[in-house]
């Protein structure tokens, strides 16, 4: 029988129990989907677009290098004649051709009569169009990354001006190649002319990747905007301001010691760099002392760069390609499982019969599914480091190699030898640069420029990911082999054998040396500090005023549930005592979110969690059978693809799911101690506003009672005639 007069309060707190519960399902519908978008469309969403910002002002740097010089120059005859030394020269023919190149033969005709004043005018007005179109794309891209400019308005923005750039610059490289050799005359291009080529590949490159990047937000992959984050968007602007550093001081330097402008720009690349060729060097007391702010400046500005490509590469990257790795590997084993017909360990236990046929409970079956994900975990981790390993050296040792044959062909007037060339790019990309062996060609020089700014991020991710391979396990081998010498340690010489072997051989399984754990999960069932949350680093002023208001609060419950069972309230003592833990267990997981490794939880704890969040793991009811195969749906409305075997995916108050299914705390990219961190602070939220929507509905209770028994009418009287008020 309905109660009148609680109609309203009970429609108010329906919907506030559907939205926190539609809250709930938002959050776990974005974890658990993930890892199933293909890596190459977060490439395409995040990484492509993340290169354009970053490389697209790196070409426009290398247009203002093209546009500083002329582009031809006579090579004088004599000892030390080389192209360093070289004669500027004008093509008076070289305005017409461009002219013809772009599509202009029709109006105006080659003319060879053409002075070379107006020509070169010519020449460096077409260039200066180009990189007119160059900075209106960047400034596209960058205010849409910024959401001051719509996606559908700045992508053709974007592309169409870098396309356009790259193609008057090709025009202007095809053009200034003509004529080049000439009866009694010894002519090269200048570095000007090498830095066009590069621009232009580069414009042509990055648009290309924006045209990805179109398409994949066209087709639905990813919504149409940029969601970069603030060390996404901090890697590019550092980048800006270590070319803007580089040709300001080369500017300076330009003045100072009167060299060339792209000479210049040679020496500033090699000096911030740490190369240190010693091809150029200030000879000026001006020029020596400006070295030493410039330099350090300079330093500082490339560490803070190869730390954001580092932490970008090795920390998202790795998240991402983990993530779709463990997914995979998630497969296999499934198909595995259900090819040998051992798919009866994956079905929940419904039934005693059932349980008796397996030999376990449901809370074991569930825990043997636990351990079957740890190890996809860490044979997925143990792969994802060596396979970045393997990318990383490859691309070094190709910049090695490759770099080698560029500046083997371009110092050719040296008569290097490919050797020479290799031990050459070798010193140089170790930034060891012994200075015997330089560049003077034009085209080495521009070459090195751009080789040494791919090179050294290069190999600190290569010394960066050989610190979770290699070099851990040789500094692994160097503490047995002390332990065995001249470092003894306290277990004995038997059992430090049987731990190198398996160390060994589980680094070759997949299998991790060392898991963060507690003997004890927290809470009601026990505590348990270990050494590693005694050396968290600080969380910041933010989470040190949550923890201490959490501790507050804390309190406040401890003592309700003290005054409620003083009053003999079990139902408000156990609603305390349910808060008092909730919050207890908030602040113990809050110290776990910046411990290095991250945090990961044994069965228990993850059981403990659970049965906080109102979920047993005895209960087979909120269970499920893995599926093998997960449809992911960012179109549209409907929810992913979740059936196998037949199985329907309801969605009742609880969802179903699995440890080795998507819907699994360990399958998302979400750290594990950020996951319970989430689904706590959800649960708390909800109980916290049915405790007080329950305070509410009492008060508001009371007055009506006092209006009745001041009116005289009998107890509920005014409730009974809102609520026929209310139906009528």
């Amino acid at each position: 029988m309905n109660d009148p007069g609680l109609d309203e309060p009970i429609q108010e707190t329906s919907k506030d129990v559907e939205q926190d519960r539609k809250d709930e399902l938002d959050f776990q519908k974005e974890d658990e989907q993930a890892f199933l978008n293909p890596s190459r469309w977060w490439f395409a969403s995040t990484a492509f677009p993340l290169l354009a910002g970053t490389f697209g002002p790196m070409a426009s740097a290398f247009s203002v290098c093209a546009l500083s010089e002329n582009w031809r120059v006579i090579v004088p005859h004599g000892p030390g004649g080389n192209e360093a030394h070289g004669i500027d020269v004008k093509d008076p023919g070289c305005s017409g051709r461009i002219l013809q190149l772009l599509g202009s033969i029709s109006l105006l005709k080659f003319r060879p009569s053409l002075t070379p004043l107006s020509n070169s005018c010519r020449l460096y007005a077409v260039n200066s169009i180009s990189l007119l179109f160059a900075l209106t794309a960047n400034l596209a891209l960058l205010l849409n990354m910024a959401r001051r400019l719509s996606f559908a308005i700045a992508q053709p923005i974007t592309i169409v001006g870098w396309f356009i750039a790259s193609a008057l610059l090709i025009a202007l490289v095809i053009a200034a190649t003509y004529g080049l050799t000439l009866p009694g005359q010894d002519r090269a291009l200048t570095q000007a002319f090498y830095y066009a080529i590069i621009a232009s590949g580069l414009y042509f490159v990055i648009a290309a990747l924006m045209c990805v990047t179109v398409y994949g937000a066209y087709k639905g992959h990813y919504p149409q905007e940029f969601k970069l984050t603030m060390s996404q968007r901090t890697l590019m602007l550092q980048t800006i301001s270590f070319m803007v550093y580089m040709l300001a001081g080369a500017a300076v330097y330009h003045r100072v010691e009167g060299w060339r402008f792209l000479d210049s720009v040679y020496f500033t690349n090699f000096t911030l760099l740490t190369v240190g060729i010693g091809s150029l060097a200030p000879k000026t007391h001006t020029g020596r002392a400006l070295l030493f702010p410039f330099a350090i400046g300079g330093i500082v500005i490339l560490g803070l760069v190869i730390g954001s490509i580092r932490s970008l590469v090795l920390e998202r990257g790795k998240k991402k390609l983990g993530s779709r790795m463990v997914e995979k590997k998630r497969v296999q084993l499934l198909k595995k499982m259900y090819k040998k017909d051992q798919q009866n360990k994956l079905i929940p236990i419904d039934s005693k019969e059932q349980a008796d046929d397996l030999g376990m409970t449901e809370r074991e079956r569930r825990k043997s599914e636990f351990e079957l994900m740890r190890q996809i975990q860490n044979h997925a981790t143990q792969r994802q480091k060596w396979n970045a390993l393997f990318i990383s050296g490859s691309a070094w040792l190709v910049l090695w190699l490759v770099g080698a044959v560029v500046f083997w062909k371009a110092e050719h007037q040296q008569e290097w030898s490919y050797f020479q060339a290799v031990y050459f790019a070798y010193t140089s990309l170790l930034t060891i640069g012994y200075g015997d062996f330089t560049n003077f060609s034009n085209a080495g020089k521009a070459a090195f420029v751009v080789w040494s700014l791919l090179a050294v991020p290069t190999l600190t991710i290569v010394i960066s990911n050989m610190g979770d391979t290699v070099v851990k396990s040789i500094r692994d081998l160097t503490d047995y082999l002390g332990e065995f010498t001249v470092l003894p340690g306290e277990s004995p010489t038997k059992q430090r054998a049987k731990q190198l072997v398996t160390s060994v051989t589980s680094t070759f399984r997949g299998k991790e040396g060392r898991e963060e754990t507690m003997d004890e999960p927290p809470g009601m069932l026990g505590e348990k500090e270990d050494e590693s949350t005694q050396g968290i680093r600080g969380h910041g002023a933010m989470t040190g005023a949550t923890d201490r208001l959490a501790g507050e609060v804390e309190k406040e419950e401890l003592s309700a549930a003290d005054d409620a069972v003083q009053r003999g309230d079990e139902v408000s003592r156990d609603a305390h005592e349910y808060h008092y833990q909730l919050i207890r267990e908030f602040r113990n997981v809050m110290k776990h979110l910046n411990e290095n490794p991250p945090r990961r939880y044994t069965y228990e704890e993850w059981a403990w969690f659970l049965k906080l969040m109102g979920e047993d793991e005895e209960d087979q009811s909120l269970h499920r059978k893995p599926p093998v195969k997960v449809r992911n749906d960012y179109k549209g409305d409907r929810k992913p693809d979740m059936q196998q075997g037949g199985m329907e995916d309801e969605m009742d108050e609880q969802r179903q799911w699995s440890w080795l299914c998507n819907r699994s705390p360990l399958m998302g990219e979400t750290g594990e101690a950020d996951w319970v961190l989430e689904r706590l602070s959800v649960t708390l939220e909800k109980e916290l506003k049915r405790q007080h929507k329950s305070r509410k509905d009492k008060r508001q209770s009371h007055v009506n009672v006092e209006k009745d028994a001041k009116k005289g009418l009998p107890s509920g009287t005014l409730e009974t005639q809102k609520g026929a008020d209310d139906k009528g």
